[in-house]
């Protein structure tokens, strides 16, 4: 029977930018030069968030794996804090790249990324532009803003108005953000507030979480113009679609359609809400499909049998 490869976990920073990211390291034991996948959350989630859960089984299937967390969030650098600027976090995502290529540890040839979420979409982005990557994981992912901001709805979106206007007049002067919830309860402002958006965030947070459930309200106009699913056509190497028939943050439809455009895609699908694949019985479903194609596609070394 073959058996799980024991894991080593550590902390990490590298640099990215003006500042650094934090992360975490996870190492199966006793090999050598395995490949490695690098992880990225959604809309101000910290690693914390369940992104440990994912990387410990990568490691375990013989896959090294990199959590981190983005620069202005959780224990990374970056200021001001809570700062979402799409073009940074796909700086991130390069640095991150760039620090796995550079340790004499990993098998530079043979590295995958993963997002889930709004990082779902940044794995596409980040793959499309990165064609050495052997393969790329996007779970639930955010891959069109309009689509997302109609779901949120015209009222709830044009609730967030002044905020939007308080923060673009404190940038101009300098001065502290100001903050907009990323999840909230259903007809409150926020960048999120189906029903299940709040419960689904708080159920992801650990004691002593770094998470904090707020943003600069300056990335309301740019998140509504992100459609990084139009990536998905030019994402050279095999990447997979993990799609929830329910979502109620990022429209299953659309995130169809774009996956199909994608050369070497395959898509899975499940009955289950956004945030329903970071526990539970569906994040096992998920974590074995997706160990299954990161295996096939990074041949890892298998663990001993007794």
């Amino acid at each position: 029977m073959t058996t799980a490869h024991p894991v080593t976990r550590h902390d990490i920073t590298f640099p990215s930018g003006d500042s650094t990211c934090a992360g975490w390291l996870y190492l199966p034991t006793g090999v050598t030069s395995p490949p490695i996948v690098i992880l990225g959350h959604g809309l101000g989630a910290t690693r914390e968030m369940r992104l440990d859960a994912f990387a410990e089984r990568f490691a375990q299937a013989g896959i090294a794996a990199v959590a981190f967390t983005y620069r202005h969030f959780g224990d990374s650098g970056g200021h001001p804090r809570q700062l979402l600027s799409i073009k940074r976090q796909l700086a991130d995502w390069d640095s991150a790249i760039a620090y796995v290529k550079a340790r004499p540890d990993i098998d530079r040839s043979r590295i995958a990324v993963w997002g889930s979420s709004f990082g779902g979409g940044h794995a596409i982005t980040v793959a499309s532009r990165h064609p050495e990557l052997r393969a790329a994981v996007s779970q639930c992912p955010f891959t069109d803003g309009l689509a997302s901001a109609l779901a949120l709805g015209p009222v709830a979106s044009l609730r967030m108005t002044p905020v939007l206007a308080r923060d673009m007049a404190a940038r101009l002067r300098g001065k502290a953000p100001a903050m907009v919830p990323i999840a909230s309860a259903p007809g409150s402002p926020a960048l999120m507030n189906a029903p299940d958006a709040l419960p689904g965030y708080q159920a992801l947070q650990p004691p002593g979480t770094t998470f904090r459930n707020e943003v600069a309200a300056r990335v309301i106009p740019t998140i509504a113009t992100y459609r990084p699913g139009r990536a998905a056509k030019k994402v050279a190497m095999p990447i997979l679609f993990c799609v929830s028939n329910t979502d109620s943050v990022t429209p299953p439809a659309q995130t169809l359609r774009y996956a199909r455009t994608a050369p070497r895609g395959e898509i899975k699908r499940y009955d289950a809400g956004h945030f329903d694949f970071y526990t539970g019985e569906t994040f096992e479903a998920l974590v074995r499909d997706q160990i299954e194609f990161l295996t096939r596609q990074l041949r890892p070394a298998p663990a001993s049998t007794p």
